[in-house]
């Protein structure tokens, strides 16, 4: 039998590590579980917000990617009044979460991000327009790749989008605001990112909705109750 003693301490490892990778596996799943649960309400509290009209332009963004220039614009807006923010843009991989303004003039994209007069309402099927400054609130645009995700959030609801398609245009070609062959969002920021003096080009990301989304959709629209 001396054997099945040798096999003793190696079994008794391999048991100590099965069951040390079924409670790890345990623990990653509820603190994944929990976050969700963090995100998603955190999501509706949002949502809630821009519903009341209540959603705050001045909660301080993160300024470390930011000129100086553009600080002193943010921070002199904030004794500004604005309209209530009609959506919240969220870009998880940057950590970018900032209102979106009706409207794209110098105090409105110190302040927030804004919809492109002219494109699809956020909420819309279209193609939604959104600009923001390339060393302010869009910096950070410059790590995103193609499979990254956005969400769009109003008080009716929050869409997400999938990057397709990063490219860099004239600041004349307004084909990127065209619709698409599904419902989209495009967001426009200057490039290069840290050039001196006005920015000969713009940075285009365009993104659709999701599959997922889009069913959420349809299943909502079609609903009895």
């Amino acid at each position: 039998m001396r054997w099945i003693a040798k096999l003793e301490r190696p079994l008794l490892v391999i048991g100590l590590l099965l069951l040390g990778i079924y409670v790890g596996a345990r623990i990653h799943g509820y603190v994944l579980s929990q976050a969700e649960i963090e995100r998603f309400k955190h999501q509706q509290l949002l949502v809630k917000e821009l519903a009341d009209g209540t959603v705050a332009v001045s909660k301080e963004p993160d300024f470390s990617l930011w000129s100086v220039k553009r600080i002193r614009g943010y921070e002199e807006s904030l004794a500004s009044h604005f309209s209530p923010a009609m959506a919240l843009l969220c870009v998880p991989k940057i950590h970018l979460e900032v209102p979106v303004l009706d409207g794209t003039n110098e105090l409105d994209l110190n302040r927030a991000v804004g919809h492109i007069t002219g494109t699809s309402m956020p909420g819309e099927d279209g193609n939604i327009g959104i600009a923001g400054h390339r060393d302010g609130f869009f910096r950070g645009l410059k790590d995103v790749t193609t499979g990254d995700t956005i969400e769009l959030a109003t008080a009716n609801e929050t869409r997400t989008y999938v990057i397709d398609r990063i490219v860099i245009v004239d600041p004349n070609d307004v084909s990127v605001l065209a619709r698409r062959s599904r419902p989209s969002l495009t967001l426009v920021t200057c490039y290069p990112f840290y050039f001196a003096g006005s920015a000969p080009q713009r940075y285009i990301i365009q993104a659709t909705l999701t599959n997922s989304t889009a069913n959420n959709l349809r299943a909502s629209s079609h609903a009895s109750f």
